[in-house]
């Protein structure tokens, strides 16, 4: 099955108009997605202009809203009663007993749902009506670019969904959030909830992990072959060689961008990635994907994290810990500590 790419020329942003649209937290996405959409409606013609509440805690994020013009509410209870459409845009951990308990109680029967991360509605940890509508607007990127390429009129990557279609016009309503917030311009990609959460936890719990066990063994072997720390820091990635590794691939293409290396390079990346014996990974990656990602055991461990004393914040204290005991982590604070760099 072919997946649906939404354009502006897709979408109308009438299924706003004059709507009251809650941003419940005001911080990496919620700031970039409410600035597009206030000047979406600046310039468009003929359509009345929603009212957009800001909801947050007081903390930097609530004053930044304020500088915004915005101005905000720390009244979780208030700002979602408003609401005909409610963005939940405040980190994952925190969704559930924040929605469930002080937001869920006071929505309107027909208020729409907006998430921008498919973890807490894959896993059933929100509790959602059957009379709401609940779609997914997830950009593939970090807020401040979300911003950024919209200003400079470019689209963005961006996971569309519909959940729950309560109304009976959710995709509508979706379309119009995703043109209001600049998803639109270079094509919204039909997604799911499911897939959003299986691919960026894989690649969080797989791809990533094994970069940096990659980085960290491969520097260690090197280390004890009599390499200085000076030359792996720069060789691996002080030199930003692999981030422009990275951005060639994504203009040229992932194999593509491999032209613009050596022909020893070429060669040995080539061979290298097709002799390498990969059943090991393979078999790792099938645990990451279908056991601790579909079968909810990464969650039930996160969650389970959260309820601990420190929390989160505790936990990920001691796995930094843990990872700057490594002889990479040691071997780079050495050399930028000699080269006067930010350690």
């Amino acid at each position: 099955m072919t997946t649906r790419l939404f354009y502006d020329t897709d979408c109308s942003l009438e299924p706003l108009a004059g709507k009251t649209i809650t941003f419940i937290g005001y911080g990496n996405q919620g700031r970039a997605q409410a600035l597009n959409l206030r000047d979406t409606f600046k310039n468009a013609q003929n359509v009345t202009q929603p009212k957009i509440v800001i909801a947050n805690q007081e903390d930097s994020y609530a004053k930044t809203a304020e500088q915004d013009g915005f101005g905000y509410t720390t009244d979780w209870a208030a700002a979602a009663a408003e609401a005909d459409v409610l963005f939940l845009l405040v980190p994952d951990q925190i969704q559930p007993d924040l929605f469930n308990n002080q937001i869920a109680p006071k929505l309107k029967k027909t208020a729409c749902i907006v998430v921008a991360s498919g973890y807490n509605v894959f896993y059933k940890y929100l509790n959602f009506t059957s009379s709401n509508d609940i779609v997914m607007v997830a950009p593939r990127m970090v807020g401040a670019s979300v911003r950024s390429l919209y200003e400079s009129k470019q689209g963005y990557p961006c996971f569309v969904s519909v959940e729950q279609d309560g109304t009976g016009q959710a995709w509508p309503l979706a379309l119009a959030l995703c043109m209001a917030v600049g998803a639109t311009k270079g094509g919204a990609i039909e997604s799911s909830c499911r897939e959003e959460a299986l691919t960026d936890l894989f690649a969080e719990q797989a791809i990533w992990p094994t970069v940096i066990a990659v980085f960290r063994e491969g520097y260690k072997l090197l280390k004890e072959l009599g390499c200085s720390d000076e030359a792996l820091v720069h060789e691996m990635w002080l030199s930003k060689e692999p981030a422009e590794i990275f951005e060639s691939a994504a203009d040229l293409g992932f194999i593509k961008q491999l032209v613009g290396h050596s022909s020893v390079s070429q060669y040995g990346q080539l061979k290298g990635s097709q002799e390498m014996d990969v059943s090991w990974l393979k078999k790792h990656f099938e645990h990451v994907a279908k056991e601790r990602v579909l079968e909810g055991a990464f969650a039930e461990e996160f969650t389970a994290a959260e309820q601990k004393p420190g929390g989160i914040d505790g936990a990920l204290k001691k796995l930094y810990q843990e990872a700057e005991k490594s002889e990479l982590a040691v071997g780079e604070k050495r050399v930028r500590e000699r080269l006067g760099l930010k350690t």
